[in-house]
């Protein structure tokens, strides 16, 4: 059994309210999916891509490459049991409901209001000028381990498994699906330099263990 251990969706933005949420989850029940989508012309004899022999011919073996963004899903446990039994007042009479609003204003639309703050959409709290009452979704930060990823919340599932007297839950598992926000934006770019280093510890890795 893995321990759980703490990660974050921070709200990067100037929010009414600021936007946080810290939660314990599984490291095991985490997916990361990318897709590519190839070219290869319709050439005859080009079954799956053009010809090559040399390291130097394989950048014609296609005539083009559309990389969609990295999403993520995983399922995070929210539970408010210990902070009960601890005594935490707003645990004993709220259970998780804050959290779980916290997880639902994060996906609903944003509207910039006076100053930059944004706030719900929904509220019709934004500007008078039509460019203050354009919607937006949350730009949310994900940190998770030694990774800060800028990521849009697209989806969330959650599952509530305990209730208090009051129907209000107190335990609950939740599904979230993000989309990784690619770009020159400094948190993805930190994130790519991270992945070339480790993946060139990996290769110098390989090479002192004697495959090559």
């Amino acid at each position: 059994m893995l321990n759980t251990v703490k990660g974050m969706l921070i709200e990067y933005a100037l929010s009414i309210p600021p936007l946080v949420l810290v939660f314990d989850f599984n490291p095991q029940s985490l997916t990361r999916t990318r897709t590519l989508t190839l070219r290869t012309g319709s050439a005859p004899g080009t079954r799956g891509g053009y010809d090559f022999a040399l390291p130097t011919e394989t950048s014609r073996v296609a005539q083009g490459v559309t990389v969609q963004p990295e999403s993520f899903s995983m399922d995070i446990l929210l539970d408010a049991t210990d902070r009960m039994n601890d005594g935490d007042p707003l645990a004993t009479q709220f259970g998780i409901e804050p959290e779980l609003d916290t997880l639902r204003t994060m996906v609903e639309p944003k509207a910039q209001g006076p100053g930059g703050f944004q706030t719900l959409a929904s509220l019709d709290l934004g500007g008078q000028r039509a460019f203050q009452r354009s919607e937006s979704a949350s730009v949310l930060l994900l940190v998770w381990g030694t990774h800060i990823l800028p990521v849009f919340l697209t989806s969330i599932r959650v599952t509530e498994e305990a209730h208090l007297p009051s129907l209000v839950p107190y335990r609950a598992r939740a599904n979230l699906t993000m989309q990784v926000i690619e770009g020159n934006n400094p948190f993805y770019q930190v994130e790519k330099v991270r992945q070339v280093v480790s993946a060139a510890l990996n290769t110098g890795n390989t090479v002192i263990g004697g495959i090559f």
